[in-house]
């Protein structure tokens, strides 16, 4: 597994934004999130030792822009070059999540066609509406491989009319003291949408506001994963 983040920086978007880990992080840091700048490692993908081998080793999946959103518009100037480098390394997979679905035709390259084979997009959504207005743009994209990510989910969702060509639906709840509550229903409920279709489905964190069999739980911020994990619910 490799990282890519090409640009810092990000604006809260939609409602799924206001405990972003991004923004949290960066203000105990006394950085300003909204300003996105290009980082040092924009050429990542291409850098070669002295011996001419790439340093990012082939066959990997790589993240790419998960400390911000690789379609924001502050990076329109720089998104291009990122593409000529995904292209260059078809040997990589590269995969990245955005809420800003309805931009991606404005973003993508002029010899994009159907998709490049080595991309993964995933659309995030967080409520019903936004799943609604997201999933059915994302529906129609020209996109070889499609993940939802419904995280933080918080509240119950109906994706089954979205599901058609989508290879991973991933939940997750929400990390903060103030988090809003997730539901274990909602995320059997998916799960079962998702079987029923026959995608693959992954219970990714619980919410540090838990809610399961009537009863609610407050977690650790550590210990989200590895309690999703113990639910073994992943199909």
């Amino acid at each position: 597994m490799g990282m890519w983040n090409p640009w810092r920086g990000c604006h809260r978007y939609s409602t799924g934004c206001k405990y972003c880990y991004i923004h949290k992080g960066d203000y105990r840091k006394g950085i300003d999130t909204n300003i996105v700048t290009k980082t040092e490692r924009f050429y990542a993908p291409i850098e070669k030792t002295k011996n001419g081998i790439y340093k990012m080793k082939h066959g990997q999946t790589v993240y790419v822009c998960f400390s911000s959103d690789f379609l924001i518009a502050d990076a329109d100037k720089w998104r291009m070059e990122c593409w000529e480098m995904i292209r260059e390394r078809s040997d990589l997979h590269f995969l990245f999540l955005t809420k800003r679905i309805e931009r991606f035709l404005d973003c993508i390259p002029h010899n994009w066609k159907d998709g490049y084979e080595n991309v993964t997009v995933g659309c995030t959504i967080e409520n019903q509406e936004n799943a609604d207005y997201r999933l059915r743009i994302f529906s129609r994209l020209p996109i070889k491989h499609k993940n939802i990510i419904c995280q933080p989910l918080i509240e119950n969702i109906n994706l089954s009319e979205y599901l058609q060509d989508i290879e991973l639906v991933v939940v997750g709840g929400e990390s903060d003291k103030n988090a809003r509550p997730l539901n274990y229903d909602w995320v059997l409920q998916i799960r079962q949408q998702c079987v029923s279709h026959n995608v693959h489905f992954e219970f990714r964190q619980c919410g540090t506001h838990f809610i399961k069999d009537g009863k609610s739980y407050t977690l650790c911020t550590r210990d989200l994963c590895s309690q999703a994990r113990k639910a073994n619910i992943n199909f």
